[in-house]
């Protein structure tokens, strides 16, 4: 039988991979990342599922679900202009195409994505966290940034489904779970500070966010995080759905580790109870 062993929040922030190359593996970037990859070295997953959202690179507003997950032999990335090396990586499309099988049975109309790439969402937590990329990954989308956005508790009880569909994978197998970006964030629009590109308009949401899931208040943070209160936080600030749905795969754990990023709008975290 499948079981999780472990899950990790980490943002994704496009500029991080060229930062880290420029300033070297002692930059507080890299060992942020670092203390996150060695849980996962730790952990030792046989696949990892990362919770992500598009940035209109795999998808666009003609065609942008709500939620999909990608069902195919491999894929790669990034697919957009993100300075960092390009990766393939595999895919187990024999546990995706049954995860959203079940998600459908348990209510969740989950879009199927078969020829696809991915964007950075997706792999610069793998360019940090599995470097070699000889994990397997299940990406599932979740539209974090085009309204209507799905409500927190759909997320989360999507994480829900995602659990129970492992646990009914009849082959033995370790399962580590991604919630992939920030919780406070702008690009490109009113929020952003003059001469920027992009902002952190919100600190004392993020600091709330880390006290919540630290303390593991998860119906309060179903409650607090609506539309409204996320976009508040910035044009990007639904990423943070990434992260409820890997809750809901979490399950009821208080975090191991929960790391703010000084001055920016996330954080990293790990989730382990073995």
């Amino acid at each position: 039988m499948a079981e999780i062993v472990a899950g990790f929040g980490v943002p994704h922030t496009p500029h991080f991979p060229a930062l880290v190359a420029r300033e070297g593996p002692q930059s507080e970037v890299a060992l942020l990342y670092a203390g996150v990859a060695k849980h996962v070295a730790e952990a030792a997953p046989d696949v990892l599922i990362v919770f992500t959202d598009d940035h209109f690179n795999t998808f666009f507003l003609d065609n942008f679900p709500t939620f999909a997950i990608g069902v195919a032999d491999a894929t790669s990335g990034p697919n957009d202009q993100t300075p960092m090396p390009q990766y393939k990586v595999a895919v187990p499309s024999a546990l995706a195409a049954h995860i959203r099988a079940a998600a459908i049975d348990r209510g969740f109309d989950i879009t199927l994505a078969q020829n696809f790439s991915v964007d950075h969402a997706v792999i610069v937590p793998l360019h940090f966290l599995t470097p070699h990329m000889k994990i397997p990954v299940v990406p599932i989308f979740i539209n974090g940034l085009a309204p209507p956005l799905p409500s927190a508790r759909r997320c989360y009880a999507l994480g829900q489904a995602v659990r129970a569909a492992i646990e009914q994978w009849p082959q033995s197998l370790r399962v580590g779970v991604i919630g992939s970006g920030s919780f406070s964030l702008e690009i490109g629009g009113p929020k952003v500070p003059v001469g920027e590109r992009s902002g952190f308009p919100d600190p004392q949401w993020t600091a709330h966010l880390q006290d919540l899931l630290r303390d593991d208040r998860i119906d309060d943070l179903l409650d607090e995080a609506t539309t409204a209160r996320m976009l508040r936080a910035g044009n990007i600030g639904g990423e943070l759905l990434n992260w409820i749905a890997m809750l809901g795969v979490v399950g009821k754990h208080k975090p191991r580790a929960m790391i703010p990023h000084a001055g920016q709008g996330h954080a990293f975290g790990v989730w382990r109870w073995s």
